[in-house]
């Protein structure tokens, strides 16, 4: 098992996890052992560079709570007021990379034994636009061949990602237009989420005539190909900087 300490900031009972780092240790029958030393000097650093952010608990891979949890978790709740524990199964049990959340509530009765009782909430994972491209390209790795020793993929040209993600959305349609041709043929029972979050879909969708999109598309279209004229621009400029004194001292 690898132990990680999370940190992030919490607002209103929601903790947002923003980072992480492993902290070195090792388990023993009844204790275990951990660097703090260390979790200390790169809790420093890292306070350096994001200041805004707290310890909120701690992670460690397995699908399921140890009986270590409770000795690294009672260390965490002097760090902090009422710490997170996450696990990530790394076994991909179940063919997936599954996420569970805790928090350690304390039973017992006042004046008598207390024991501590790790209790799931609801944890949801949330990604940039850029970090899901990143992960949607490395996914790509698991098609390629097991005997390629290189396992590189290169990313797409921008046509060809606009090409997959009219395909993706064209795939979502047909299954929405299944769902809905089915209630109202009366296969399969409605769902109320459902039908909010579709109309929720519909008015957001901008009123527009044919011409006021055109429009509104080759407008961004422009903007588009002025940011990557200046791109290649100062691209350009740099290289030229690079060979310039090379140039001269020749």
């Amino acid at each position: 098992m690898y132990i990680f300490r999370l940190s992030g900031t919490t607002d209103k009972g929601i903790v947002e996890v923003t980072n992480c780092f492993c902290v070195p240790h090792k388990e023993h029958d009844d204790q275990v052992e951990a660097e703090l030393g260390y979790a200390h000097e790169v809790y420093d650093l890292n306070r350096r560079v994001n200041a805004s952010e707290l310890i909120v608990g701690w992670w460690a891979t397995g699908n399921e709570v140890t009986n270590h949890s409770s000795v690294i978790h009672e260390y965490y709740s002097r760090e902090c007021n009422n710490p997170v524990h996450v696990t990530v199964d790394t076994s991909l049990h179940g063919l997936r990379m599954s996420l569970k959340a805790f928090v350690c509530v304390t039973l017992g009765v006042p004046g008598g034994k207390t024991g501590n009782m790790f209790t799931p909430i609801n944890i949801e994972i949330t990604s940039y636009a850029p970090e899901t491209v990143g992960l949607q390209l490395c996914q790509k790795t698991i098609a390629l061949p097991t005997s390629s020793q290189t396992h590189a993929v290169q990313p797409m040209v921008d046509l060809a990602q606009v090409a997959e993600a009219a395909s993706k959305l064209l795939s979502l349609l047909d299954q929405v237009l299944v769902y809905v041709e089915d209630v109202l043929s009366g296969k399969q029972q409605p769902d109320n989420s459902v039908g909010r979050a579709l109309l929720d879909l519909i008015h957001s969708v901008p009123n527009m005539s044919s011409d006021q999109f055109a429009q509104m598309f080759n407008s961004n279209v422009k903007d588009l190909l002025m940011v990557v004229t200046l791109s290649q621009l100062i691209k350009t400029q740099l290289q030229l900087n690079e060979k310039l004194p090379f140039l001269c001292s020749n």
